[in-house]
């Protein structure tokens, strides 16, 4: 390994575990942690309106059976009002003697059309309510389909900025909040549109007098509309966003309550929460009381219409202008003309939800992605190893650049430990590696190649790591060490938790290698968690490894067969090795020493010692420390 020390040195260096870098946290970008604000409700229903695009034949199938539905529902009370008409008249004529008393057959048959009116209205309603559940059900589908895969395209950085919290909210809250909207109200929309037009045309075919007055109700009831969602739309968006806060809240303190009992922060935990919730419920009740306000207002103001318009028609019958029948009808027109009205208030107001949530799922969506993989990318059927850092320069934000000037040679099948005080760059190198962040300039070469030049599905799976943090999940013991390699079969997974010397406190649980880790894997200690790890690396037989502190959480004697274990794993392999205790990386082939993003010493562990430069004083500062904890 050949190799200058200096900002600008061609020394190889080695990686660093590309799981627990330690990016910038800071505000997210997206307008989704904001609160205060309203949002753009016209650009944002357009978006929905084009996402809806390819359901239009069935949503115009939902318009035809809706209308069908609304204009059968709209003719029944004027063919009901000529049955009153023909039973009022038998009454009176019976009363006065002037006729032949009530003509039942013609009611009966009223009546039966007018079943039938309604019957039909019912079955078309029906429908298309089936159909429209399905759209809404289609169009949740999708929305949370995409957002899965946007996941997945987003690049790191984006996960050190946003909370997992937030993440969820979209997933949960958001997404149910535009699926309540398309079942419920897109149908609301276009029965109550054709409602109000249709009862407005029956009305003035009844009398344009009594439709006047109909008519008066209209500009104080949208008046009042206008008013309410005005005030209310401010505080639906303030409920929203504060949704998600709570779930980032609420996700961070479970995913981490052990170090929050562990540093008595119940009582800061608790009062973030109360502020969160205090907000979230002035929001909610504000919002839900205004637009709860205008059901009794607007009733009100209908009662005094129906006021008018009951006398008014008391007149016209008078003149014989109007049959008992038509203003039975008109009055029932008035009920249908203002519950539309009220309807459409309400989902004005369900509407300015539905834009809050969808403008948060559009903004996400429409985050900057990962750079695409390289359209011819290099194949990976034979790794040699051979790693090059070619004047890497690299920062989580502009304005804090965490590595320089990074340059290093690493040769196929080398040990290369890497070593520093905390913040120095160690793990930001390995993410580097592994693509999980792109360089600012200078380039990272594999076996001749840029990095960029490979698939990064194909980059990662060259690579074995063991980390400081174990992860592992809700299954049982042989699937999370076969999570390496998913075809591995059983005898592969045994045989690799020998090497890794799993296999015999495994065989000593109830269930031995079936035995199931619950959600945060308590059921073992943090010890056989990292071995776990370990085993999982040997089951991938990867060209090349990553091993950041991965004997940090074990025993002295288990971090001695550890040891042994990973040296037979290294052999023939590309290993990047970073420790914070020296002691476990003193065999390495080269030892790059960084501070501060630099490589300021370089060597193998003897030689460094004998150079009594920073290494040595790394090195000897943490058995001083242990000698002061004894």
């Amino acid at each position: 390994m050949n190799a200058d020390s200096g900002n600008s040195s061609s020394v190889r260096k080695p990686a660093q575990g590309p799981v627990r870098g330690r990016g910038p946290m800071g505000h997210g970008p997206m307008a989704m942690m904001r609160g205060d604000k309203a949002h753009d409700f016209k650009g944002t229903m357009a978006k929905l309106i084009r996402y809806l695009g390819s359901y239009k034949i069935a949503i115009v199938i939902v318009m035809i059976f809706a209308v069908a539905s609304t204009i059968f529902n709209i003719i029944g009370p004027k063919v009901l009002g000529q049955a009153t008409t023909r039973l009022f008249e038998g009454v009176l004529a019976q009363i006065t003697g002037s006729g032949t008393g009530i003509d039942f057959p013609y009611i009966g048959r009223i009546i039966l059309w007018t079943l039938a009116l309604y019957f039909g209205s019912a079955l078309f309603g029906f429908i298309q309510g089936w159909i429209m559940s399905r759209i809404s059900i289609n169009i949740t589908y999708r929305f949370r389909q995409d957002i899965s895969r946007k996941i997945n395209l987003l690049p790191f950085k984006f996960f050190d900025q946003v909370s997992q919290g937030e993440v969820l909210a979209h997933i949960t809250n958001d997404v149910d909040t535009i699926n309540q909207t398309l079942n419920q109200a897109l149908s609301q929309i276009i029965t109550s549109t054709v409602t109000v037009l249709g009862v407005l045309i029956m009305m003035l075919t009844i009398s344009w007098q009594m439709t006047l007055i109909a008519l008066l109700i209209v500009p104080l009831s949208m008046g009042l509309v206008l008013v309410v969602v005005k005030q209310s739309q401010k505080y639906f968006t303030q409920q929203q966003d504060y949704l998600g806060h709570i779930n980032g809240h609420v996700e961070e303190m479970f995913g981490g309550h052990r170090v929050m009992k562990a540093f008595n922060g119940e009582a800061r935990s608790i009062g973030k929460f109360a502020s969160l919730n205090n907000t979230l419920f002035d929001s909610a009740w504000k919002s839900q009381f205004l637009s709860g306000l205008m059901f009794p207002v607007i009733n009100f103001i209908g009662n005094i219409g129906y006021v008018a318009i009951a006398v008014m028609g008391g007149y016209l019958a008078i003149r014989n202008a109007i049959t008992i029948g038509n203003i039975q009808a008109f009055i029932q027109y008035v009920r249908s003309f203002t519950q539309p009205i009220t309807q459409i208030a309400n989902i004005s107001n369900v509407l300015q939800q539905t834009a809050a949530a969808a403008e948060r799922i559009f903004e996400f969506l429409e985050e900057e992605e990962e750079v695409p993989d390289s359209d011819f990318p290099i194949q990976t059927d034979k790794i040699d190893g051979h790693v090059v850092f070619k004047d890497v320069k690299f920062g989580y934000s502009p304005d804090k650049i965490v590595i320089k000037d990074f340059s290093a040679d690493v040769e196929p099948g080398q040990k290369i430990a890497l070593v520093g005080p905390t913040g120095a760059g160690k793990t930001t190198m390995v993410k580097l590696l592994m693509r999980f962040y792109d360089v600012n300039s200078g380039a990272i070469l594999l076996d001749g190649h840029n990095i960029k030049d490979y698939l990064r599905a194909d980059l990662r799976c060259m690579f074995g790591m063991v980390l400081q943090d174990t992860w592992l999940f809700n299954d049982t013991i042989m699937e999370n060490i076969r999570y390496g390699r998913p075809g591995a079969s059983d005898e592969d997974v045994i045989k690799a938790a020998r090497a890794a010397h799993v296999d015999h406190f495994v065989r000593t649980l109830p269930e031995g290698y079936n035995l199931v880790l619950n959600e945060e894997a308590t059921n073992i200690s943090q010890g056989q968690k990292q071995l776990l790890t370990i085993a999982r690396a040997f089951v991938t037989d990867p060209s090349m490894l990553i091993l950041d502190e991965a004997t940090s959480s074990v025993d002295t004697r288990t971090e001695v067969l550890i040891q042994r274990a990973m040296e037979n794993l290294m052999q023939n392999r590309t290993s990047f090795i970073i420790a914070h205790r020296l002691s476990t990386i003193r065999n390495a082939d080269w030892i790059l020493v960084i501070n501060e993003g630099d490589i300021v010493e370089q060597g193998k562990h003897d030689e460094l010692l004998e150079r009594n430069g920073f290494y040595a004083e790394l090195y000897h500062s943490q058995f001083e420390n242990v000698r002061l904890n004894e």
